[in-house]
């Protein structure tokens, strides 16, 4: 049998090491960035407070963002698309709607206790996306609300659809105003302090208005 020839497309050994410094500088921007964003919002921020936070200057920063708009799109359309892969990935675990609401409370908690900067930039910026990059956040968050709208149903199949929407919203809006109370830098201990309420909290509304929408019909 004929080994296949190596292809002269494949990349040299010495090119790996250039990619990864490469995304190294990327993922060094979007970090200066979303720490700037979300401490002095993204109008008061230039491209090049962002380079000059994250080491890089000049021209170099040109080579990974053409602009500040791009660097917003990349947290906010990231975060979104991420949110909702992994609430997909969550809720697709267990056929038990129980076990799956649980889930998806805890991974609910783990984006507002572990991304409180991307949660007060969207607060705050969210009107300074380009129209199309803002048209894909709303469809991703819809699609996310709805994760949450059909577990919620599968948990209790009584509610209705605007019902369960509801119960969702408020849930987000009790567990993402943690951006906003939480001090930076808590400790890990006030960390899972809050946690634990914040579950309990979310967990008792969530069965409460169960029980309120029951009593309603």
């Amino acid at each position: 049998m004929t080994t296949p020839a190596r292809s002269s497309a494949q990349p040299t050994p010495a090119a790996s090491p250039r990619r990864k410094a490469k995304s190294d500088r990327r993922s060094q921007l979007v970090a200066a960035a979303e720490r700037l964003f979300a401490e002095h919002g993204y109008l008061a921020v230039r491209l090049e407070d962002i380079g000059a936070a994250a080491g890089i200057s000049g021209p170099a920063i040109y080579r990974h963002f053409p602009n500040k708009e791009a660097l917003l799109v990349e947290l906010l359309v990231g975060i979104s698309t991420r949110l909702l892969a992994g609430a997909t990935e969550v809720a697709n675990e267990t056929e038990d709607a129980d076990h799956a609401l649980a889930a998806l409370i805890d991974f609910h908690l783990d984006f507002a206790l572990g991304e409180s900067d991307l949660i007060r930039i969207q607060d705050r910026d969210l009107g300074n996306l380009p129209a199309a990059a803002k048209r894909q956040v709303r469809r991703k968050q819809r699609q996310y609300v709805e994760i949450w709208v059909h577990v919620l149903r599968r948990r209790d199949p009584e509610l209705t659809e605007s019902d369960a929407r509801l119960m969702a919203h408020g849930t987000f809006g009790l567990l993402n105003s943690t951006a906003h109370s939480m001090k930076p830098g808590a400790t890990r201990t006030a960390e899972v302090s809050s946690r634990t309420v914040l579950r309990e909290m979310t967990v008792a509304a969530l069965t409460s208005a169960s029980s309120v929408t029951k009593r309603r019909d």
